[in-house]
């Protein structure tokens, strides 16, 4: 049913200024030009789009709200870094550490915050 249907990430912040700053000017995304009166519609890869929108309920998911699949995670890190992205750090099952890249098997992750505490990553399969 829904599985040829394009799907769009969502995420709510408080302060759509600081939420352009950190997704046009930190991540470097570029608006699709689709702007909505309560948000902002960014292109990422493959035609997917992530919304950023304002919501009171910004930053009170504690699981990850969206994930880029990255071709070379160290290299993403190591620039988003070189902009003052802090990593998180988690201990999961089944996972090891290798500086700010967690490893299982053939998956690496990453994971970081915006400025309202959504949890975002970056993934290399």
């Amino acid at each position: 049913m829904l599985a040829s249907s394009p799907v769009v990430a969502v995420v709510a912040v408080r302060n759509m200024d600081s939420a352009k700053e950190f997704y046009e000017g930190t991540l470097e995304l570029k608006s699709a030009g689709m702007d909505d009166p309560g948000g902002v519609f960014y292109a990422c890869g493959g035609g997917s789009l992530l919304l950023v929108y304002e919501s009171s309920y910004a930053g009170t998911n504690e699981a990850t709200a969206v994930s880029w699949e990255v071709s070379d995670i160290r290299a993403e890190v190591a620039e988003m870094k070189g902009k003052g992205v802090t990593f998180e750090q988690y201990d999961l099952p089944g996972m090891t550490r290798d500086g700010d890249v967690h490893v299982a098997d053939t998956l690496s992750a990453a994971w970081f915050k915006d400025p309202d505490g959504n949890i975002l990553a970056l993934v290399m399969r």
